[in-house]
């Protein structure tokens, strides 16, 4: 069994915990619970 740099193991982690907080930030800004956002533009008619 080959050995792996603990470098490479720390960088996959985060590369896969920044997929996932992206997934998660484009499932709630265009998925099911963005119907329950409002418009802040919207709600301040100049």
């Amino acid at each position: 069994m080959t050995d792996t740099s603990p470098a490479l193991s720390i960088s996959i982690t985060v590369l896969l915990v920044l997929f996932a907080l992206t997934g998660f930030g484009v499932y709630l800004a265009f998925g099911p619970p963005s119907k329950g956002l409002t418009d802040p533009f919207d709600d301040h008619d100049d």
